[in-house]
């Protein structure tokens, strides 16, 4: 396996989920991790596995639907652990499952700001520092929802993982030449806490819900994706191998949802 001794990640969403799993993927590879989230009790218990392997972890509750300083936190990382190499955006939310006309205007703007919004503040907290030094990774957790048709009640979180992906290029574009590099993913269809949320929504709502209740029924019957797949991945793209994959959509091996078309590789 790859060594990331002497590197510094920050992970988003390290509380829970896949963000959890990052973490303690690259600790277990050797990073020192900033762990960020809203909850603290979330992030000691991740903090507490980490401490097996003998690597740092910094306890950070930082909300991020409120924290919309790139200067703040990049001040909170880089006085806990150092200026970091490798940038994890695993925080999100499920959104509100409601029609257009009846939904929350504060819960989709939410939305947006947990799911896409605070990736670029992240993103521009820290990738001045990773171009500066001439090496780092960022890896922005999407969905295949973004690339899906659009339908009734999705909204929010469909609309800020598309847009996630086309920061995320973007982003990238600028990134061509400098050692670093910027990718989404999408992690699986896996039994997180959200897929659990989604479930609950959906079991009380009308036949707009239906192809959410089938995908949840279907992740339940095959018991969804190996969440240490989507750890793998984020391990693949942090890695030097990895130099060559910039601004692309990836996609764990052998999931059970096979892969849909995003957008073509860009020019080597």
């Amino acid at each position: 396996m790859t060594s990331l001794d002497g590197k510094i990640a920050i992970v988003t969403g390290a509380g829970r989920g896949l963000g959890r799993r990052a973490a303690l993927r690259l600790a277990a590879l050797g990073a020192d991790v900033a762990l960020v989230a809203r909850s603290a009790p979330q992030l000691q218990e991740t903090a507490a596995a980490i401490a097996g392997t003998g690597r740092r972890a910094a306890v950070l509750p930082i909300d991020l639907a409120r924290e919309l300083s790139p200067d703040v936190i990049r001040g909170t990382v880089e006085g806990a652990v150092g200026r970091p190499d490798i940038l994890v955006n695993a925080a999100g939310v499920s959104g509100p499952l409601a029609l257009v006309r009846d939904g929350d205007p504060a819960a989709w703007i939410e939305t947006m700001t947990v799911n896409m919004v605070s990736h670029y503040v992240t993103c521009r907290a820290f990738v001045g520092g990773m171009i500066d030094a001439g090496w780092g990774r960022i890896v922005n957790v999407s969905s295949a929802a973004a690339l899906l048709p659009p339908g009734p009640i999705d909204s929010a979180y469909a609309t800020s993982k598309a847009a996630l992906n086309h920061f995320t290029r973007h982003l990238a574009s600028e990134l061509e030449g400098t050692g670093v590099t910027a990718n989404v993913m999408h992690p699986g269809d896996v039994r997180t806490e959200m897929w659990a949320d989604i479930r609950d929504s959906v079991a009380g709502l009308g036949p707009e819900a239906a192809p959410y209740r089938q995908w949840v029924d279907w992740v339940a019957a095959t018991g969804g994706d190996d969440p240490d797949k989507a750890a793998d991945l984020i391990a693949h793209l942090v890695s030097p191998e990895a130099a060559a994959i910039n601004g692309q959509f990836l996609w764990i091996e052998d999931g059970i949802r096979p892969p849909t078309p995003s957008w073509p590789a860009s020019p080597a």
